[in-house]
Order: structure tokens, then sequence, then C-alpha cells
């Protein structure tokens, strides 16, 4: 349970990551993300959830203990939201960049949008609870979430 005062009590469950421009640079997971995986998994559940634009999730993603759900409608951000409602919106974090993030980062319990090599979209920024700079960052708030709570509070 992570207590944010005046903003809510949260019993995460989820971190709910998009894949590229998020855990990955041109479908090539980012430097020490798996470390960071690693840790997470023994937390919470892992969801990756990606059109997999260049085919490289399952690969890149095999030997960490992580759900991999690739999208297959022809709306993907409504395929995200859609995906965070059924985990249980108040039982997640999304963690993404882009367009097709926005309405997860918003659906969610918390969402946190990431620059990133590729930028962040203004949408996704502006229905998300804060931006971090690289999903590093992001990740980390969950192992050291006074963080979470300094930058969230009221």
């Amino acid at each position: 349970m992570i207590d944010i005062p005046n903003f809510k009590q949260c019993d995460i469950k989820h971190i709910v990551l998009d894949y590229n421009g998020t855990l990955a640079t041109d479908g090539i997971l980012l430097p020490k993300i798996g470390d960071l995986l690693m840790i997470l998994c023994k937390q919470y559940t892992l969801h990756v959830i990606t059109s997999d634009t260049f085919g490289s999730a399952a690969k890149q993603l095999e030997e960490f203990d992580v759900v991999l759900k690739i999208l297959k409608s022809q709306d993907h951000t409504q395929e995200k939201a859609d995906y965070i409602t059924s985990l249980g919106s108040q039982y997640c974090v999304a963690i993404g960049n882009g367009n097709n993030d926005s309405q997860m980062l918003k659906t969610s319990a918390i969402g946190i949008a990431v620059m990133g090599d590729e930028g962040c979209s203004t949408i996704a920024m502006l229905n998300s609870d804060m931006v971090c700079k690289k999903s590093m960052d992001a990740l980390m708030l969950f192992v050291q979430t006074k963080r979470l709570t300094a930058t969230l509070r009221c």
C-alpha cells in the first residue's frame, strides 16, 4: 500500500508499461532496464503492452517474468485503456510516452509519462499524474516509493 497524502491511497498490484519509447528504443530494451524489471517483478505483476512495431518484444523480454500483451485492434489507445480496466484500474500504474498511451495513463490509479529518447506526446503528459525524464526514473519510484509520495502529495 502506498499512501500519498491528500492524493490517494494506492494498492498497486500491476505496473503496465508501453514498450517502444518507454522500455525500448527501436525495439531494443534500454540498457539496465532489465535489472529494475527483475526487482519489480518480485513485488508487482509487470505487463508490457505494445503494438510491437519492430517485432522484437517477445525476444527482448523472454528472460523476464512479465505478461506481454501484443495489441490487435485498430484502436490501440482504447485497447490499452481497456486492458487497464480489465486488471482493475485502481490497482494499476501505467507508464508510457505516446498518444496511444494517453487513455491508459488517465485510467490507471497512477499514470506516469516518460520523456525518453523519443520524447513524449503532449496528450500523454496531460493525461498523466506525473512526468519523468527516463523510464529508469519512473520505475525507481516503485523501488523507492517515498519519491513518488514526495512528488504527488498535495
